[in-house]
């Protein structure tokens, strides 16, 4: 059984490792055409950017590695912490909030069905 893997990574996205892992619960194990329409009428807004991310992953199978685009299924989609930036909102009677604002890290690898 000759598998290709082809890879694509967002290194830092602007939304909670929480949220990024329903969207991307949502697309695991299904073939790429699935995946996107599933995206396409996703609601949440980080869906956008998960989508962005499947297809480089597509455009990466297609150009470098010259594989059909029906054949190609996400063999795994991993979703990691990456920092959180913190900042500060002034409150009433000279007191303050911090407020956290988190980065993400998405991989996909798609592999060919046989």
């Amino acid at each position: 059984m000759n598998e290709k893997l082809v890879k694509a990574s967002i290194k830092s996205l602007r939304g909670s490792p929480r949220k990024l892992n329903l969207v991307a619960s949502l697309i695991r194990k299904m073939t790429v055409e699935n995946a996107l329409v599933q995206l396409s009428f996703s609601s949440k807004r980080i869906a956008l950017d998960v989508k962005k991310c499947l297809q480089s992953c597509i455009s990466n199978a297609e150009n470098n590695f010259g594989l059909d685009t029906d054949k190609l299924k996400i063999k795994y989609i991993t979703v990691g912490k990456v920092f959180v930036m913190k900042r500060v909102m002034p409150k009433a009677k000279g007191r303050r909030a911090i407020i956290k604002k988190p980065f993400s890290r998405l991989d996909i690898v798609l592999s060919t069905i046989e």
